[in-house]
């Protein structure tokens, strides 16, 4: 979807990365580092400075307490946080819950890991059919992967919603691997839960973050896991073996990032409300099914009305009216052709020019 909006000079609402720049700060932090030679490898589970800020912030935040040294591996982004995570605790053979919608690679992660993923959906608002969860759960099953705040859906998991997964996670003796790099942005007064917080459960979980979304840096891939001394033993050996380590001068900066006041998270979380509200309207006002998200930076929209599938609409709106979003299909094993994901991680005059050629949808 980027290449064709590159192709027809269309508004990408597709691709979630910002078009607008990151903290001053953490620039300045990136250059010292370069200037300062710090361009070669830091240890491989990533720079101890980076590590004591993350446990930091994690204790303070999440409600969670690692040692630096035995439960914390910087990766490179959260995407390899994942694939490693999974590599770590996987063996051939067994079953990954993949809840969908999901975010593109969880699938492929889980095949890519010799694992069978069986998929569990989420009701039409997003909410939890117990029962069915219950029944995805079984004596193949080795993990489960979730994403709070989600992608695509904007949902954000409730702490009841969670202490049920958790439930079935102790019950089955299964691992939780939960995706959390929109941790910071959550709408209407709602808080994040770390399922690794919860009772019985930091044990048996792989906690994954990244600095791309919080901090506006998706292009610098730096990410973590944190995990358990003896999940994390694993995941640091495929770690090593699949990357080395993250770049050690962007882990620097990063450290920086960890240092910035309690009012960035606040002022970020304002910004991209207003933002959300923005593409909200414009989509709604030409046409679109959709309802605003609680967390993350997409809109999840139904294009039932519109009379073709997800991809077929997704090409007709670059060409037509210069917006390109990502076909729900992605999103799902199978299904989702009724289905479009916008971000709206772009500046808000970006978004203004994107509801503006919204209007000419025909």
């Amino acid at each position: 979807m980027t290449r064709l909006a590159l192709k027809h000079g269309a508004v990408n609402l597709a691709q979630g990365f910002p078009d607008f720049p990151c903290p001053e700060e953490l620039k300045v932090a990136a250059c010292e580092a370069v200037n300062a030679d710090i361009n070669q490898y830091a240890i491989t589970w990533g720079a101890k400075d980076l590590r004591e800020a993350i446990q930091k912030r994690v204790k303070t935040y999440n409600g969670m307490d690692f040692n630096p040294e035995t439960g914390i591996t910087v990766t490179c982004g959260s995407t390899e946080a994942m694939l490693a995570s999974l590599l770590a605790v996987i063996s051939p053979g067994e079953e990954v819950i993949v809840p969908e919608p999901f975010y593109e690679n969880y699938g492929p992660d889980a095949i890519l890991s010799g694992a069978a993923p069986r998929h569990v959906s989420l009701t039409d608002d997003f909410s939890i059919d117990e029962e069915a969860w219950k029944k995805v759960f079984s004596n193949k099953t080795k993990a489960i992967i979730l994403n709070t705040p989600n992608n695509p859906t904007g949902k954000v998991f409730t702490k009841k919603e969670l202490s049920f997964i958790a439930d079935l996670c102790i019950d089955h003796n299964v691992i939780a691997i939960t995706d959390e790099i929109y941790v910071h942005i959550l709408y209407d007064g709602r808080q994040h839960v770390s399922i690794g917080s919860l009772n019985g459960m930091q044990d048996r979980t792989i906690t994954i973050g990244s600095f791309s979304k919080t901090y506006s840096v998706t292009g610098w891939r730096v990410g973590y896991a944190l995990a358990d001394p003896d999940l994390t033993t694993r995941i640091r050996k495929i770690h090593d073996f699949l990357t080395v380590g993250a770049p050690a001068p962007l882990q620097h900066a990063c450290t920086a990032a960890l240092h910035l006041p309690e009012s960035y998270y606040q002022k970020l979380a304002t910004d991209y409300d207003r933002k959300r509200k923005i593409l909200y309207k414009g989509l709604r006002d030409a046409g679109f099914a959709c309802e605003l998200p609680q967390g993350a930076y997409y809109i999840f929209t139904d294009i039932s009305e519109f009379g073709k599938n997800d991809v077929e609409f997704a090409r007709h709106l670059i060409e037509t009216t210069g917006v390109a979003a990502v076909p729900g299909s992605s999103f799902y094993h199978e299904g989702g052709e009724t289905k479009l994901r916008f971000t709206f991680s772009k500046r808000d005059e970006t978004l203004h020019d994107a509801c503006r050629r919204l209007e000419q949808l025909s």
